[in-house]
């Protein structure tokens, strides 16, 4: 995600001013700050993992920081950050990411206590857990799997993502769920019931469907999703297919359901909003879908002709998410987001192909996770993850087991190079800026974030 950090004024009892910095995640506010509890946790991360370790952080100041100060202060606490994120270590650390669930329910100002949270597994189909309002998403994504009775070895196959319904119905993956958020403070500081927390497959090689499959759980989650995914025209079904369809969902035939769905197009993909890609010419209006490990491209094209190509993650060298705002501080800024990639188009030679969509780092997630993916099974590895068990004295979960239902029946379909070495790994930034009158528009205009995202995104790193 891209993190931004705005500096803000923050009086103390003797009335001087400390600088306090409110951090956005994707434009949305996370939590809010002072330079001082960030020293702290920067003396925190030195004390546990040594001086050769930890970056330089900005020194404290005795006098009060000028106009120029307070903005070079800004820029070292944005490389600070960035390095302790992109380090493997420092930034998968317990200690960092607690630091930012604790500020995030801090700054929303909600008091830890057991609260009911609707996870949804389709557009009818919802579950409710008993969680603490301080659950972190592993907290969360493991109530839902014993509300569902789903076993701990397949809940590794599952995320939990934010998602936003739109007027007319349409789905929206905002993004995934990261281990530094707390999933009910996150969606309740949206204040806005357009948004809510849905459960969704996280791999894409359909071989893994197999493993879930074989669970009665796993089966009805995995045959929800796709009906889900049918009925909003992520998988394309003629008649025909449609009928047969029909008749096996009628036959009570999940598993043979889902294999005739494996066959259609963009089975397992996540298709985004309507976007604008400059390929294979500026200005073109696109459908992106991620899927198949790659991303797939429905362009409109200056003369109304539809084109459609694939680009393979194999083959990118390397992308990169960018921003930019419309307007400068403290009018109402558009942010805009653009992901591009570097892209084997021949033997020798390599192309930037650019998507302009507020959904860039979703697109990088999508990405970095398939990579992920292909270098696990590359290693001989497995993605089963086991979920790790609660401590002693946390939160019981007494809710009683709870099985997936069969969504209704279909509705009827709409008649109308080797390998590049150079890919991503998962790093991070964060573009920090000041909140006052005096800030230049530059603060965050043109904000490169070449080789990393922040906290929840994207870095070049070799394979």
């Amino acid at each position: 995600s891209l993190v931004s950090v705005m500096q803000i004024e923050d009086r103390n009892l003797f009335s001087s001013l400390r600088q306090a910095f409110n951090i956005h995640v994707n434009s949305v506010l996370h939590c809010q700050v002072r330079y001082s509890q960030l020293l702290g946790l920067h003396q925190q991360i030195k004390k546990e993992y040594g001086n050769n370790v930890v970056p330089a952080f900005p020194p404290k100041k005795i006098f009060t920081l000028t106009p120029a100060e307070v903005e070079q202060r800004r820029e070292q606490l944005e490389k600070y950050m960035q390095a302790v994120r992109q380090d493997p270590m420092l930034g998968a650390s317990e200690m960092f990411n607690s630091f930012l669930r604790k500020a995030q329910q801090e700054t929303q100002q909600i008091p830890t206590e057991e609260v009911p949270l609707e996870i949804y597994l389709s557009k009818r189909q919802k579950v409710t857990v008993n969680i603490l309002t301080s659950d972190q998403t592993e907290d969360v994504l493991e109530a839902v799997a014993s509300k569902l009775d789903l076993p701990d070895d397949l809940a590794g196959y599952f995320s939990l993502f934010l998602v936003r319904e739109g007027v007319d119905g349409g789905l929206t993956f905002v993004r995934k769920l990261q281990d530094f958020e707390l999933p009910y403070v996150s969606v309740t500081s949206l204040r806005s019931s357009e948004f809510y927390i849905a459960l969704r497959k996280s791999y894409w090689d359909t071989a893994y469907d197999s493993d879930v499959m074989d669970n009665r759980v796993g089966l009805n989650l995995l045959y929800t999703q796709t009906v889900s995914d049918i009925e909003r025209g992520w998988i394309l079904v003629n008649k025909d297919q449609h009928r047969q369809l029909k008749s096996l969902q009628e036959k009570g035939s999940k598993k043979e359901f889902i294999r005739l769905c494996q066959t259609l197009k963009y089975f397992g993909y996540i298709q985004f909003d309507p976007c604008v890609t400059d390929f294979p010419e500026k200005g073109c209006h696109a459908i992106v879908s991620a899927g198949n490990n790659e991303l797939n491209f429905q362009v409109k094209l200056p003369n109304e002709q539809m084109k459609e190509g694939s680009f393979k993650v194999t083959r990118m060298r390397c992308w990169r998410v960018t921003s930019s705002v419309s307007n400068p501080p403290p009018n109402d800024c558009e942010v805009k987001l653009e992901l591009a990639f570097e892209y084997l188009m021949s033997k020798d030679r390599l192309q930037w192909v650019t998507i302009t969509s507020p959904q860039a780092i979703m697109m990088s997630i999508c990405l970095q996770s398939m990579v992920d993916e292909l270098m696990v099974k590359k290693s001989g590895g497995s993605i089963k993850k086991m979920l790790r068990k609660r401590p002693n004295g946390s939160l019981h979960r007494s809710e009683s087991q709870q099985a997936v239902k069969s969504p209704p029946l279909l509705d009827s379909p709409d008649p109308d190079r080797e390998q590049i070495v150079k890919l991503s790994t998962k790093l991070s930034s964060v573009s920090l800026r000041g909140i006052s009158a005096s800030n230049s528009a530059n603060d965050v205009s043109g904000n490169d974030f070449h080789g990393n995202y922040a906290f929840e995104g994207i870095g070049d790193d070799d394979l």
